[in-house]
């Protein structure tokens, strides 16, 4: 194995290992969203669980849920390949890497979808989750919950800003998988011209 692809495994396992070593830290000892505040009024731990897509949007029910995760399996086993391609024709480092913090963020929320709800009891504003309790998980395999945490207020926008007027600057809450995969996407756009060098014809 070559340094790119060894590259792309450590980035892969560190980002995999984070995020779910956190989720599972935040899923076992915090009630569903309680807050704590890390950096005064910048940064919040915040847990709560997105159903679906990116932002808390929900397609389709069950069988939306399905599909999302279906089609997700599918994406990491694409983007993997083609990593897998990358490596072998020597692509720049910096593309395999951005690339490998895409997957492991995929596939850092694609665990939980598959298998949080097998493992883990429901967490309420009452209740802390517990793991592999005799009565089981809270739902059926593919139909877990992404656990999020991450919340940057930041600040609120003046109320006369036209949409955003009188609402957080960043209200979303995210996780190390998100972190990463809009890290990747940015890192791809910044420096797209260094990666895809094109040869000149003489």
């Amino acid at each position: 194995m070559n340094k790119k692809g060894l590259t792309a495994i450590v980035i892969v396992f560190v980002v995999l290992l984070i995020d779910q070593v956190s989720k599972i830290y935040i899923k076992t000892s915090m009630h569903l969203e309680e807050s704590f505040p890390v950096f005064g009024k910048w940064f919040y731990i915040h847990f709560t669980e997105n159903p679906g897509m990116a932002m808390g949007l929900e397609w389709g029910g069950v069988a939306g849920k399905y599909a999302l995760s279906g089609f997700r399996i599918i994406a990491i086993i694409v983007i993997s390949y083609y990593i897998y391609t990358w490596v072998k024709k020597k692509a720049h480092t910096g593309f395999i890497a951005a690339m490998s913090l895409i997957l492991a963020g995929a596939a850092g929320n694609i665990f939980d979808s598959l298998f949080y709800g097998l493992v883990f009891t429901k967490s309420t504003i009452f209740d802390i989750a517990t793991a592999f309790s005799p009565e089981g998980g809270y739902t059926t395999f593919m139909q877990g919950k992404v656990v999020d945490m991450l919340y940057f207020p930041m600040f609120y926008m003046p109320e006369w800003v036209p949409m955003l007027g009188g609402h957080n600057f960043f209200p979303y809450i995210f996780n190390v998988a998100d972190a990463a995969i809009s890290v990747g996407v940015v890192i791809i756009i910044i420096f797209q011209k260094k990666f895809f060098v094109e040869e000149k014809v003489v």
